[in-house]
């Protein structure tokens, strides 16, 4: 499926000679960089993407097409060519994913798309999945009704993927992945130039859960610590030691890490608190490590609290495993960008301690996750996920659209 050239730098051409089809059409990129940019003025957090599902079938109404909307009142699927001589029911679908939640984080980029919803962002690039899976299915629609397009494709918009465990299960439970053949999903990677995108043969994600705990002990006053149990140091004690603890309890390679984003005690300086408060996430690139992990990090939190005289209650909750990508999946995203853009525009990406409930569709369906660059020439490390002032580079849209309808029109050579 290889098609090295001895041009390196240029798009690959079909068997026939003729570039591939399915590149996006200069007013159709302009609409969708507008799509985004209201997505974007409109964040919707988990289960509550009301306003983003109903844009979305709107516009696929728009092209003629029969969204649905899933069983959980947000996200929906719509499949493309299945009226073709290929969609018969017989021919297992290409699913192109998509996430459409925002994050309950406030946006403070000064720019004239910024979130009008207070603490509500799209800090994670899920607006721009969003637009290229849409703008590839514009695409795709388009060539099917010319008869161009080899084998049906399902879009899927899946709600809530920055909730533990993730809204990929209720999309499975809602029949997303029925007669699917493969999945393929992108994600923004502001470490990557724009133009380019960043692929990875097996696990490319971490395993993420989340990690919430309760400390108790009789509290007093601070001019007699020995005689109650010193809280806020029981807590500090927690956060330092467990990560270290679970670090010499693992096999260093396994990636096993403990990372808090929340302490909580104390209401005034002199008064010893009676209970405090930890919140992470406990975060493997190793599903056998990931596996073991909620047994190892609970008799490390009991030792540490009990040595300092505190009771604690943990509620440790399964997030995802890692997104461990299939190799054929893997090539034919290559070959799709080969085509598109050269083979300089793929570059090897290390496996990150990102956690993505993409994982969820690969433990039913083989697929794989590109790393979409996002990145704006000359803004090296500016941005990152999840920070209020994230932005993308918006040529990545494009970009996008045209790897997955080129991994489309490509994909009749590995789906039956």
């Amino acid at each position: 499926m290889s098609r090295d050239s001895d041009d390196a730098d240029a798009p690959a051409d079909t068997a026939a000679g003729a570039p591939l089809p399915g590149t996006l059409p200069e007013a159709l990129g302009a609409e969708l960089i507008d799509f985004r940019r209201d997505l974007h003025r409109h964040p919707e957090l988990g289960n509550q993407e009301f306003r983003t599902t109903a844009a979305i079938k709107e516009r696929l109404e728009q092209a003629g097409l029969r969204p649905r909307v899933l069983a959980t009142g947000t996200g929906l699927m719509c499949d493309i060519g299945t009226d073709t001589a290929y969609g018969d029911g017989t021919a297992p679908l290409l699913a192109l994913r998509a996430d459409i939640d925002a994050l309950p984080i406030p946006d403070t980029k000064t720019v004239e798309y910024a979130s009008v919803v207070p603490g509500r962002a799209h800090a994670c690039g899920h607006d721009v999945h969003t637009t290229v899976v849409l703008g590839a299915g514009l695409v795709l629609a388009a060539l099917a009704r010319n008869g161009a397009l080899p084998r049906p494709v399902r879009l899927i918009f899946q709600p809530a993927e920055e909730v533990l465990p993730g809204g990929a299960a209720d999309a499975i439970e809602s029949g997303v992945l029925d007669g699917v053949g493969r999945i393929l999903a992108v994600h923004c990677d502001p470490r990557v130039d724009a133009g380019r995108i960043g692929l990875r043969t097996g696990a490319i994600t971490s395993a993420c859960d989340r990690l919430e705990v309760e400390l108790d002990g009789p509290g007093g006053h601070t001019a007699r610590p020995h005689l109650t149990t010193d809280m806020v140091t029981a807590a500090a004690r927690v956060a330092l030691d467990v990560p270290a603890l679970i670090a010499r309890r693992v096999d260093a390679r396994a990636g096993l890490a403990v990372t808090w984003g929340r302490l909580s005690s104390g209401h005034i300086c002199n008064v010893i608190p009676q209970r405090a408060e930890l919140s992470g996430t406990v975060r493997c690139l190793d599903l056998d490590a990931w596996r073991k992990a909620p047994d190892m990090v609970h008799a490390a939190i009991d030792e540490v609290a009990t040595l300092h005289g505190a009771k604690s209650q943990i509620n440790y909750v399964r997030g995802v495993p890692p997104v461990v990508n299939e190799a054929d999946s893997v090539t034919l995203l290559k070959d799709a960008m080969t085509a598109r853009r050269g083979v300089h525009s793929v570059e090897d990406t290390e496996q990150s301690l990102g956690g993505e409930d993409f994982s969820w569709y690969l433990e039913e369906v083989p697929g794989a996750m590109a790393r979409l660059g996002v990145r704006r020439p000359g803004e090296l490390g500016r941005y990152d996920l999840h920070r209020g002032d994230f932005d993308v580079d918006e040529q990545a849209i494009k970009v996008g659209v045209e790897l997955f309808t080129a991994a489309a029109l490509l994909s009749a050579e590995l789906l039956p």
